[in-house]
């Protein structure tokens, strides 16, 4: 199961570290082989799950992104 999917009671108490995000980053690697080997297989059907839960993953991320401006800065600079 994805590391973002986190129980109602849980959320907004879990501390988002880099081993956090590494993991996220490195599960929708590993997602997205199996989406394309999925594809490449003509088995589309199949990889549905794969999407929704790469989809979960990239929102997850984005608010986390979108969380911590001061983070953003200092990468631009």
């Amino acid at each position: 199961m994805s590391v973002a999917f986190v129980p109602y009671w849980m959320r907004g108490k879990a501390v988002v570290d880099q081993e956090t995000i590494q993991r996220l980053l490195e599960e929708n690697d590993q997602l997205i082989r199996c989406i394309v080997e999925y594809q490449n297989k003509g088995c589309a059907n199949e990889c549905v799950q794969y999407q929704q839960v790469l989809h979960r993953n990239l929102i997850y991320l984005a608010t986390i992104a979108d969380a911590s401006p001061t983070s953003t800065a200092e990468a631009m600079e």
